[in-house]
């Protein structure tokens, strides 16, 4: 299988959907940042929520398989507040929330 950018981009957020269990009717609130081959056999794919600080960093391997061990950064802590979440959807809030909460 031989994986272009903008399908690494596709695999990571569908790994994503699916490890979080988000319907696709979410799939519009996520956004593909960037992603970009690193070495000869994987991608590094960066998602978001399209105006929110937050960031899942994603390998994706030339296989279409996703690293399940990925990287999630924002510079908000869950114990700060919820306050910038209240317009999101109650199931992307809540990861947000999760993911926050778990660095």
């Amino acid at each position: 299988m031989l994986l272009t950018s903008t399908d690494a981009g596709k695999v990571a957020l569908e790994f994503l959907l699916a490890d979080w269990n988000i319907s696709e009717d979410y799939r519009d609130w996520f956004t593909i940042v960037n992603s970009r081959l690193t070495g000869e056999c994987w991608y590094i794919v960066e998602l978001g929520v399209e105006g929110f600080p937050d960031t899942w960093f994603i390998q994706v391997y030339d296989t279409g398989a996703c690293d399940p061990n990925y990287t999630f950064i924002s510079p908000i802590s869950g114990a700060e507040g919820y306050m910038d979440l209240k317009n999101l959807p109650g199931i992307i809030a809540d990861v947000l929330v999760a993911e926050r909460n778990s660095r």
